[in-house]
């Protein structure tokens, strides 16, 4: 490993493979989105009306729950790896860069849990007639 030019000074400092994993998840996850924003999109379109109860008991169908779970978990998981992308790239400072990773890993815990746990409940209370 040569030192006196710049490719010789990184040379074997690349990637171990963890950038083409996360690259690729965050694709998969942009595919699931748009698919699973699309059948929202869709679904909801062919309501019969956007009022509570129909919208309600349009969640309550689990056909309806779990795909609606799921959007919720790839967005937020797609959210959580570009935003963790970003902080690497312009957060500098060691400390700041863990913490802050640390309160966007909280904030997408929390944001997926709190909507599942908002559908599971609108799906278990049932069908509102």
């Amino acid at each position: 490993m040569g030192t006196g030019t710049g490719i010789g000074r990184v040379r074997g400092l690349g990637s171990v493979r963890h950038g083409a994993g996360h690259w690729l998840t965050h694709r998969y996850t942009s595919v699931s989105n748009l698919l699973l924003v699309l059948w929202l999109i869709f679904s909801l379109v062919s309501l019969p009306g956007l009022d509570y109860e129909s919208v309600r008991n349009w969640i309550a169908n689990p056909l309806v729950a779990v795909p609606l779970m799921l959007m919720l978990v790839s967005v937020f998981w797609h959210l959580r790896l570009g935003m963790q992308v970003m902080l690497e790239d312009y957060v500098h400072d060691k400390g700041l860069n863990f913490f802050a990773i640390l309160l966007l890993n909280f904030y997408t815990i929390a944001g997926a849990a709190a909507g599942i746990f908002a559908i599971a409940k609108i799906a278990l209370t049932g069908v509102v007639k």
